[in-house]
């Protein structure tokens, strides 16, 4: 198995047969100067035989995926994308042009709020809103680490410089940088 953190579980499986799965995941990618994108999929798995003891294969339920522009200065979302893969009842992608309702939004300031308003019971997806909800946050550490990478400086006493991102972290590099630092 690889060691790269997508190809790992999170967790050990328990020795229990299994009743459902629902698996977020989120990644933030930089588009270009201005701009990042913040793709989230969810997916829902029953087991095999949920509902057909002859069914041999797992069913996939639910499985969508939200695509956001969002602009790094504004933290605005300039587009938004979503796609029902898969779904349940046919009536589930009338929803998605409705989801064009994130543009404008900012994902820093009352954004979980927003989306409640905006999409809380028939008014959205429960699934998707949960992604969405899950999504800002992923979106905000990367625009902190794109922050960080285009830094200039080498001067560790310079905001954004070089040492500000160690003395952020938990390690022992970080902790002497910090240390170091208020000598």
């Amino acid at each position: 198995m690889s060691s790269s953190p997508e190809a790992t579980d999170l967790f050990a499986e328990p020795d229990l047969p299994r009743l459902h799965s629902r698996d977020y995941d989120v990644r933030a990618y930089r588009r270009d100067a201005g701009t990042m994108l913040v793709r989230g999929a969810v997916r829902d798995v029953l087991p095999a035989g949920f509902y057909d003891d002859a069914d041999t294969e797992p069913l996939t339920m639910h499985h969508m995926v939200v695509d956001l522009i969002i602009g790094t200065e504004s933290l605005e979302i300039l587009d938004a994308q979503v796609v029902f893969e898969q779904h349940p009842h046919p009536a589930c992608p009338r929803i998605v042009e409705h989801y064009g309702n994130l543009v404008g939004l900012s994902i820093a300031r009352g954004f979980t709020h927003r989306i409640r308003e905006l999409f809380g019971g028939p008014r959205g997806c429960s699934h998707t809103t949960a992604l969405l909800q899950a999504m800002a946050p992923v979106a905000m550490q990367a625009f902190l680490s794109s922050r960080i990478m285009q830094r200039t400086s080498t001067d560790p006493a310079t905001p954004g410089g070089a040492g500000s991102f160690g003395a952020n972290l938990n390690s022992a590099e970080g902790r002497a940088k910090r240390a170091e630092g208020n000598r």
